[in-house]
C-alpha cells in the first residue's frame, strides 16, 4: 500500500500492483491465519491509479507533440 501512495516515479505504482496480488494470494492460501486483505486491495487500487495516471501523461505528451 505505501508504494501505491508514493509512486515513486511511477515504479513504485507497479510494484504496488505486483505486490498486492502476491498478498491476496498468499492471505487466500493461508486458511485465515494471516491478515490485511483490505490492504492489499488499496495498495493494488492506488498501483492502478498511478499507472492511469501515468498512462494520460504519456497520451498528453503524445497528444502534445502531434500538434507541432
Amino acid at each position: 500500500m505505501v508504494l501505491g501512495i508514493l509512486w515513486i516515479y511511477w515504479v513504485g505504482s507497479l510494484l504496488a500492483v505486483i505486490f498486492g496480488h502476491i498478498a491476496l494470494a498468499k492471505i487466500k492460501s493461508s486458511a485465515g491465519l494471516q491478515q490485511g486483505r483490505g490492504m492489499a486491495i488499496a495498495g493494488i487500487v492506488l498501483g492502478w491509479v498511478g499507472v492511469g495516471f501515468l498512462m494520460l501523461g504519456v497520451l498528453g505528451a503524445l497528444a502534445g507533440l502531434g500538434r507541432r
